[in-house]
């Protein structure tokens, strides 16, 4: 199921970073072995180590993401759970099979969104939709992703596609690309950090709550 981990959180994050110096690399790619895309946070993990500290794996990925200055695409297929979803709202464009499922249960687990997911997902559906399925922890398919605007294809092979539009990037002039994207980012990059900050604070807190241990252990039963 693509369960992330401390070592996956770390290795995604010099991936990242070692690409936006390469100039040899035009574009990225975010996709996955398997059926499914993440089933977001190793649960196990985040009950035994959890990530309260501002320079945590988790915490260095999501910079990465957000800063990441050439264009970053998504293959998604099968479920985006958490942290799974909430990364593809920093991706430039995204690709999903018929068969994606996206969600964002943070309250069902005594959390709060993450990754700036509470400013850039209600900037894209709408304040109600956002919060609707934060609140309620619903999950949704790609049809409906596709109208709210989080995905822009939905393709049988999404890997095939997202990489036929890497090419297409690739072709371009890289510096026009790179300004183009800051341009884009430009309104929202700032405020997208605060928020992750504020989000990362809150998040640690419910982390070490014992409403979120209680939801945590629950969930770790019925998966048992």
């Amino acid at each position: 199921m693509n369960a992330l981990t401390r070592d996956m959180y770390a290795k995604l994050a010099s991936t990242l970073n070692d690409a936006a110096g390469d100039f040899g690399i035009r574009a990225v790619i975010l996709a996955s072995e398997g059926d499914h895309f993440c089933a977001g946070n190793d649960i196990g993990e985040f009950i035994s180590n959890p990530p309260t500290q501002s320079d945590s794996e988790v915490a260095k990925f999501l910079e990465a993401l957000l800063n990441f200055p050439k264009p970053l695409l998504a293959a998604v297929k099968g479920n985006a759970v958490g942290v799974g979803t909430t990364m593809l709202l920093h991706c430039d464009v995204i690709i999903a099979s018929a068969t994606a499922k996206f969600s964002m249960p943070f309250t069902s687990l005594g959390l709060v969104p993450e990754a700036g997911s509470s400013y850039l997902f209600p900037r894209l559906v709408g304040y109600q939709r956002a919060a609707q399925v934060f609140m309620t922890g619903e999950s949704f398919g790609a049809v409906s992703a596709k109208e709210m605007g989080l995905v822009a294809h939905i393709e049988k092979d999404p890997i095939a596609a997202a990489t036929a539009i890497a090419k297409q990037i690739a072709k371009q002039p890289p510096q026009a690309i790179i300004n183009t994207k800051a341009l884009l980012k430009s309104g929202s990059h700032d405020a997208v950090a605060a928020v992750m900050h504020v989000e990362f604070e809150l998040f640690s807190m419910a982390l070490q709550s014992e409403e979120a241990m209680d939801a945590f252990m629950k969930f770790k039963a019925k998966k048992e």
